[in-house]
């Protein structure tokens, strides 16, 4: 793969000369109207990061998403469209830390030789079994550095529209920064034990550690494959063993199984949450502000206590 953009003073000195000054070189005088650059064709790998880079861009790109929005990355097969796309884009937006392993092909396929951002550039990665833990966006302070990776590469390509990029980068940071403390406050006004939930796909370990749920993601079961009918009665005893709070369905995945394995283990089905994808345009979580909002409001939906009075009114209905 391509390495993540870096570009150094001179190089974006060179970038400045050839986007804003090659009319004055040729003895025509630059126009203001001259110094207006078409938005920027930017490729991201998957959803969320397109949707940061349409926050940070704003008019100055035009984002096309390769796995689009309520499709699943790990499991994705590009197709010659997508390679079509690339080939066409001046910026590819890429994860990293292993997520996109069908990019580096895909790259090749294309002939693109262009720049390939690496959103992660400058995130320590936790630890996932023997490779790093591609999920960084889950913790909301990493989510700050994607965007600042994007408004640095954007710049790099756009120099001319440099303060306007740094606004708008500015101002997200402050809605992800405003989000980060409300997930906090509410996280934390809920009891430390009950802070348990069971997820079939092991995507919220940067969430755990920045926000103090513990997701527990039973051996056996992924968004890649279904289990087999043994691996259900070892979830089942898995999920009994945790002693988790609620068990939540992903965006991926048969609800069927889920709603089957809570029934036989006895735990609540507390919601969905959104891991690795945006919903489509105009549901619940189509843009990665509003996929957290989403996920935390779930997560305290099914974690905090029911009051005396609901556990008194569900008793006295009863059989």
């Amino acid at each position: 793969m391509a390495p993540s953009l870096l570009l150094s003073g001179c190089r974006r000195r060179q970038w400045l000369t050839l986007a804003l000054g090659g009319a004055a070189l040729a003895g025509v005088p630059a126009r203001a109207a001259d110094l207006v650059d078409p938005p920027l064709r930017v490729v991201a790998s998957f959803s969320i990061l397109a949707d940061i880079v349409r926050e940070v861009g704003g008019p100055a790109v035009a984002v096309a998403s390769l796995v689009p929005a309520g499709a699943d990355a790990h499991v994705y097969a590009p197709s010659p469209a997508d390679a079509r796309r690339l080939a066409n884009a001046e910026l590819v937006v890429v994860n990293g830390l292993h997520y996109e392993g069908w990019i580096e092909r895909l790259l090749k396929a294309s002939g693109y030789k262009g720049p390939v951002l690496v959103a992660t550039e400058g995130i320590v990665p936790r630890r996932a079994g023997p490779g790093p833990d591609p999920h960084a966006w889950q913790n909301l302070g990493h989510a700050r550095r994607y965007a600042d990776n994007v408004r640095d590469a954007l710049i790099a390509l756009r120099p001319a529209q440099a303060d306007a990029l740094r606004r708008r980068a500015t101002d997200y940071a402050a809605r992800l920064a405003a989000l980060d403390r409300e997930t906090r406050s509410r996280l934390g006004a809920i009891p430390p034990e009950r802070r348990r939930v069971i997820t079939p796909h092991d995507a919220f370990g940067y969430f755990a550690d920045a926000y103090g749920v513990r997701f527990l993601s039973p051996r056996g079961w992924s968004t890649e494959a279904e289990p087999s009918a043994q691996d259900v009665a070892r979830i089942v005893r898995q999920v009994r063993q945790d002693q988790a709070s609620a068990l939540l369905l992903e965006n991926f995945g048969d609800p069927r199984l889920m709603q089957r394995i809570a029934r036989e283990a006895g735990v609540t089905v507390g919601g969905r949450l959104y891991a690795d994808a945006l919903s489509p345009p105009g549901t619940e979580a189509d843009t990665f502000l509003r996929l957290f909002a989403h996920n935390v409001q779930t997560l305290v939906g099914a974690l905090t206590p029911p009051s005396p009075a609901a556990m008194a009114s569900s008793a006295a209905t009863r059989p």
